[in-house]
C-alpha cells in the first residue's frame, strides 16, 4: 500500500490557513503548525489596541475553523528549524516531524533596522498580547494624566508619537487622535482636548508611498484635521526610555509606537537559500524555493515578482491568493515541470483615517472620504472568519459611528508598575 504524502504548513495566518482548507479533501497527512492557536485578523489589531474591538472579535481558534475536517491536524508548537535536505523540521521543544512537501508561511516582525534595544521602548503591532499591551499603555497615560494637576507635568502622558507613515502607523495615528480627543475623555474632568499631542513620524517625503498621490496628500490633510501633527523627511535616529530623538529634536513620552516597516521570520535563515533585503526568500513562479521544490513559501516571508518585476506587497489579499494557489496545485500534485504559475489579482488599497475617512485605490481609480470608508469596512467585516464576528464587529462599528464611544476600555494587567515609568509623576503619586 502506498505511504499517503506528509504535507506541513507552518503558520495560521491569511496564506497558511487557506492553503489548509484548500487541502481538507486531499489524499495526504496535513499538518498544520503554529505557535499560537488561534488565526489572527492582523489588519484589525490596532482596533483592539485602541478600544473599539475585543480580542475575540478578530481571532478564531484554528481548531474551530478547521473543525468540519477532522482529517487535518493542528499542531500548537513554534518551529526553530528546517532541514530542507533531510525534509525534516524541528520544533523549539525538540520534537522532530518529517514532511514530503512543506508550506512556509510564517509571517513577518517588525524591522528595527539594527536598533534590536528600541523594541523596549516603541513595541509593534503583530499580536494580541500586542494589541491588548499598548490598549492598556493608551489608557493608563489618561489615567496617570488625569493625577497630575500641573498642565506640564502631565504633557508627555498626554502625547502619542507614531513611527511609520505606512498604511498601519497612518491608522494608528488617525485612531488615537480620535480616541484620545474625543471618545476616552468621557470622564475625565482634569483633561482637556488640546492638550492631546499625537504625532506622525515618517523618513520620507510622503505618508502612504504606496498609494501614490492625490491620496497621499489627502491622507495627510485628513489626519492634521484630526489633530494629528504629521512630521515628514523626519528619520528616528535614538529612542530611549520615554524618549524618542528625531533628526531635529526630541519628544517625551511613554506612548511611543512603531510602525516603520517589516522583515521575514528569522526561521527562514535556516533554509541557506538567497534572501532579499527584507530576508523574504526569492521563489519560483510556483512559489517553490529552486533548490527545494517541495518547498514552498507563501505571504510576508516571499519574495514573488509580478510581471513588472516588482515584489509583491505584504498585503492579506496576496497572502490568501497564494495560499489558495499552492493548496489547490498540491491537491492535484502535479510534477515539477508541469506546475501552473501564480498570477496576483491586485484588488487595491485602502486605508481608513478615523471616523468616517479613508483613502482608496481600487483598479486605478482613487477616491477618499466616506464611500472609501464605508468599502473599507464592508471589505474588512466579509474578510472575517465566521458569522458571528462580521455581525458583532458591524454592530460595535455602528455603536461607534453614532455615539463616538469605544467599547473596550479596561485595565486589567499592572504588574508592571506604570505609576514608576516617568520621574515627574512620582512627584505626584506613590505606588
Amino acid at each position: 500500500m502506498k505511504e499517503r504524502r506528509k504535507i506541513i504548513i507552518i503558520g495560521g495566518g491569511f496564506a497558511g490557513l487557506t492553503a489548509a482548507k484548500e487541502l481538507k479533501n486531499t489524499d495526504a497527512d496535513v499538518t498544520i503548525i503554529d505557535k499560537t492557536n488561534h488565526h489572527l485578523f492582523q489588519p484589525l489589531l490596532y482596533q483592539v489596541a485602541t478600544g473599539a474591538l475585543s480580542p475575540g472579535d478578530i481571532a478564531v481558534p484554528i481548531r474551530a475553523i478547521l473543525d468540519e475536517n477532522s482529517k487535518i491536524k493542528v499542531l500548537l508548537g513554534e518551529v526553530k528549524e528546517i532541514f530542507p535536505d533531510q525534509k525534516k523540521l524541528k520544533l523549539v521543544d525538540g520534537r522532530e516531524i518529517d514532511f514530503d512537501q512543506l508550506i512556509m508561511a510564517p509571517g513577518s516582525q517588525y524591522n528595527y533596522f539594527g536598533n534590536e534595544d528600541w523594541k523596549v521602548f516603541a513595541p509593534g503591532l503583530k499580536s494580541i498580547s500586542d494589541a491588548l499591551k499598548l490598549r492598556e499603555r493608551i489608557l493608563l497615560s489618561l489615567e496617570e494624566a488625569e493625577q497630575i494637576k500641573a498642565p506640564a507635568d502631565r504633557k508627555p502622558f498626554l502625547t502619542y508619537v507614531i513611527i511609520g507613515g505606512g498604511p498601519t502607523g497612518v491608522e494608528m495615528a488617525g485612531a488615537i487622535a480620535e480616541i484620545a480627543g474625543r471618545s476616552m475623555l468621557h470622564g475625565f474632568k482634569n483633561i482637556k482636548k488640546d492638550e492631546i499631542k499625537v504625532f506622525l513620524v515618517e523618513a520620507s517625503s510622503e505618508i502612504l508611498n504606496g498609494f501614490g498621490e492625490p491620496l497621499g496628500e489627502k491622507a495627510r490633510k485628513m489626519l492634521e484635521n484630526l489633530g494629528v501633527k504629521v512630521l515628514r523627511n523626519t528619520s528616528v535616529t535614538k529612542i530611549e526610555k520615554n524618549r524618542a530623538y528625531l533628526k531635529v529634536g526630541s519628544i517625551e513620552t511613554p506612548n511611543i509606537i512603531w510602525a516603520a516597516g517589516i522583515k521575514a521570520s528569522p526561521l527562514l535563515e535556516t533554509l541557506q537559500v538567497e534572501k532579499d533585503r527584507m530576508g523574504r526568500v526569492f521563489v519560483n513562479q510556483d512559489l517553490s524555493l529552486s533548490k527545494y521544490p517541495d518547498i514552498f513559501v507563501l505571504g510576508d516571508a516571499a519574495h514573488c515578482e509580478d510581471i513588472a518585476g516588482n515584489p509583491f506587497p505584504a498585503l492579506a489579499s496576496v497572502a490568501r491568493q497564494q495560499g489558495k494557489f499552492v493548496g489547490e496545485m498540491l491537491k492535484k500534485n502535479p510534477k515539477v515541470g508541469s506546475r501552473p504559475k501564480f498570477a496576483y489579482w491586485d484588488r487595491g488599497k485602502i486605508a481608513t483615517i478615523g471616523r468616517a475617512k479613508a483613502v482608496a485605490d481600487v483598479n486605478g481609480l482613487k477616491f477618499s472620504g466616506f464611500f472609501a470608508w464605508f468599502l473599507w469596512s464592508a471589505i474588512h467585516i466579509m474578510l472575517l472568519v465566521g458569522f458571528r464576528n462580521r455581525l458583532h464587529v458591524g454592530i460595535e462599528w455602528m455603536w461607534n459611528y453614532f455615539t463616538f464611544k469605544r467599547g473596550v476600555q479596561l485595565i486589567t494587567d499592572r504588574s508592571d508598575c506604570e505609576h514608576c515609568r516617568m520621574p515627574e509623576l512620582q512627584k505626584q503619586v506613590s505606588c
